[in-house]
């Protein structure tokens, strides 16, 4: 998989990219992240990419030409399945969005910044927009690095346990169950007998009944749908 990323502070996005999980990926060959950065794009010498807003008000807005210049120059060279804004007012991202967005193999996130992208962009280049919470941050870099995180570790072969990613919250709409590692006894407080069992169906059928629990506690709404 091929995610390419556009930001005007292409720096944000060094750490994320370049250890643990991710950084594995790439070096497998089997998720591929490019960072550009929009200035390469700026309209004059002075890598001026923002301006005021038609109408006044607080904040700067990315300008049109620079992201159609640089989205049409990435397009020459690359088919892009989805062109992604991260904005507030997208669509909430979730565990089905990223399960989705894993069987693609192109796809550009465009990260907007101070006051956002010129709707125009949004109207005649982006195929979809996404949100990761109810909340607002500085730019969309770090919204970014969550997508391509989620979508990451889902690519066949990433993990090294693939069906590690099968069992996480949100799969089947269900938390996660409670898990417990060594040693047995700590301080006095044990893990549940069951897991000791052996047993593998009887441990599945235990977790699936603590998984929907904790869903029916912490998050009933996703019972609903």
């Amino acid at each position: 998989m091929n995610i390419h990323i556009l930001s005007v502070v292409p720096e944000l996005l060094d750490s994320p990219f370049n250890h643990s999980i991710l950084r594995r990926a790439n070096e497998r060959g089997l998720l591929n992240v490019t960072v550009h950065n929009l200035r390469k794009w700026a309209i004059n010498k002075h890598n001026q990419v923002d301006d005021y807003q038609y109408g006044g008000g607080a904040g700067m807005v990315i300008m049109c030409e620079p992201l159609v210049k640089a989205i049409e120059e990435l397009q020459q060279q690359t088919k892009f399945d989805e062109i992604i804004y991260v904005t507030p007012d997208g669509k909430n991202f979730n565990q089905q969005a990223a399960n989705q967005l894993s069987l693609l193999e192109n796809v550009l996130i465009i990260c907007g910044h101070y006051k956002g992208i010129d709707q125009r962009i949004r109207d005649y280049y982006v195929t979809k927009e996404i949100s990761v919470g109810d909340y607002v941050l500085s730019g969309g870099e770090l919204a970014a690095a969550i997508i391509v995180d989620a979508v990451g570790r889902l690519i066949p072969g990433v993990l090294n346990d693939e069906t590690s990613a099968l069992t996480d919250s949100f799969q089947d709409n269900l938390l996660a169950p409670p898990v417990y590692t060594r040693p047995e006894n700590f301080n006095g407080w044990k893990i549940p007998e069951i897991l000791l069992t052996g047993n593998p169906k009887i441990i599945e059928d235990w977790r699936y009944e603590q998984s929907l629990e904790r869903t029916k506690q912490r998050r009933p709404d996703l019972l609903d749908d």
